[in-house]
């Protein structure tokens, strides 16, 4: 998908939750757009649940970053 359409779909989502009030469950790879829509992230590591928790603390935590960059954990 073309930026702009990834854009016009993150404000088609948005639009669509503020105005129904509604929880959404989205399944996606291009972490810009999850961490655009999320308020919670749930990462799979081989299809189980790693961890849970807001983007804010997702983006650092020591299980993504081995599970999906190689890195130990110190």
């Amino acid at each position: 998908m073309a930026r702009a359409d990834t854009e016009n779909t993150i404000a088609l989502l948005k639009e669509i939750r503020t105005k129904r009030g509604i929880t959404m469950a989205i399944i996606e790879h291009d972490m810009n757009v999850v961490f655009s829509l999320a308020e919670r992230i749930t990462v799979l590591a081989q299809g189980t649940p790693l961890v849970e928790d807001t983007p804010e603390n997702i983006k650092g935590h020591p299980k993504v970053r081995e599970a999906y960059l190689g890195e130990a954990q110190v």
